[in-house]
C-alpha cells in the first residue's frame, strides 16, 4: 500500500513537474515580412522578426532577405551579432577591412562595436538570420552612414 501510494504520490509530483515545465515555454510566431526601412538599408530588404526582445533570452532574432545588390547602412552592435546565412552569397565587411564572401551555411560572429555592414551580391538574393544578444544592456543596433556604391563594389 506504501509503494502504491508512493508511486502515486511521485508520479503526481512528476506530472506536476512535467505540466510546470510545458506551461513555461513561450512559442513566438513569426511576424510578416516588412520592408526594411531605407534610413537603415540601401535597396529592397525585408525583414522577418522571429523573436521580439524579451526577458527570457534577451535576444533580438530576425530574418533579412536582401534582393541583388540591396544592404544594411554601416552599423554596430553594443552587444555583439551573429549571421546565420541560410540563402545566397552575400558581402560582410568590417571598416577597414577587405569585403568577404559569405555563402549559405556560413555564420558570421560580429563582436561589440565592430563597424560593419552586409548584404546581397550583385547578382542574386541573399538571406541571413540576424541573432542580437543582450538586447537590455544596450539595445540592437546603432546604424550610421549609408554604405556607397564605391565601398559595396571593392570587392576583391
Amino acid at each position: 500500500m506504501k509503494t502504491i501510494l508512493f508511486g502515486l504520490l511521485y508520479s503526481g509530483l512528476l506530472f506536476l513537474s512535467i505540466t510546470d515545465s510545458i506551461m513555461a515555454q513561450n512559442i513566438n510566431r513569426a511576424s510578416a515580412a516588412s520592408p526594411g526601412p531605407a534610413s537603415n538599408f540601401s535597396g529592397s530588404v525585408q525583414v522577418t522578426m522571429l523573436v521580439a526582445a524579451n526577458p527570457e533570452t534577451d535576444c533580438i532574432v530576425s530574418s533579412v532577405t536582401f534582393e541583388p545588390k540591396a544592404r544594411t547602412f554601416w552599423h554596430t552592435h553594443p552587444n555583439g551579432q551573429l549571421l546565420v546565412v541560410t540563402k545566397g552569397t552575400g558581402y560582410y565587411q568590417e571598416k577597414g577591412k577587405p569585403i568577404q564572401i559569405i555563402h549559405e551555411g556560413d555564420s558570421v560572429t560580429i563582436p561589440p562595436q565592430v563597424t560593419h555592414w552586409h548584404g546581397a551580391n550583385p547578382s542574386g538574393q541573399f538571406t541571413h538570420i540576424a541573432i542580437n544578444p543582450n538586447v537590455s544592456k544596450g539595445g540592437a543596433v546603432i546604424w550610421l552612414q549609408a554604405v556607397t556604391d564605391v565601398e559595396y563594389n571593392k570587392v576583391h
